[in-house]
C-alpha cells in the first residue's frame, strides 16, 4: 500500500510503500514517555521503501532496554514524531509513526508488544462518555 504523511505543521513530509498488516502497538514505558500517552502505534517498512520528501527531521538517540541504539526522528518545529530506526541491521527497517500517516484510518493494529506496561484502563475507553467534537 502506498502512503504519505507529514508532521503537524507540514514541514516534514514523506512517502512509503507499506504492508497494511504490519501495524503494531507498543506499550513500553519509553513509548509512553516519547508520545505523552498510553501507547504508540507504528507501521514498519523496509528503509528502501521510505522516502523523505520535505524538510529533514531532527534526531534523538536513545538506548533500548536490550542495549540497541534507537534513533527517533521528529519535527524540530512542531515536535511531531515521524519515524524510528536503528543502526546496523536495525537500520534496514523504519517504524513510521501512525499519527503522521495521512491514510491512518485505513491502518488497524494487528499485534502489540510490551503488554506488561499496558495501562489497565484501556479496555474501559469504549464505555466512557464522549462527543463527536469539542
Amino acid at each position: 500500500m502506498q502512503i504519505n504523511g507529514q508532521c503537524h505543521c507540514g514541514s516534514i513530509t514523506y512517502e512509503a510503500e507499506i504492508d497494511p498488516d504490519d501495524v503494531s502497538i507498543c506499550h513500553c514505558t519509553d513509548c509512553q514517555r516519547l508520545t505523552g500517552t498510553a501507547f504508540r502505534v507504528t507501521v514498519s517498512t523496509a528503509a528502501t521503501q521510505f522516502t523523505m520528501t520535505g524538510n529533514p527531521p531532527r534526531r534523538y538517540e536513545k538506548r533500548a532496554d536490550n542495549g540497541a541504539l534507537r534513533l527517533q526522528f521528529f519535527c524540530g518545529d512542531c515536535g511531531s514524531p515521524i519515524y524510528t530506526t536503528g543502526e546496523g541491521k536495525d537500520a534496514e527497517v523504519v517504524g513510521i509513526r501512525w499519527g503522521s500517516i495521512n491514510q491512518r484510518s485505513q491502518l488497524k493494529p494487528r499485534h502489540q508488544i510490551w503488554c506488561r506496561s499496558s495501562m489497565g484502563w484501556l479496555d474501559e475507553i469504549p464505555g466512557l462518555p464522549g462527543r463527536p467534537g469539542d
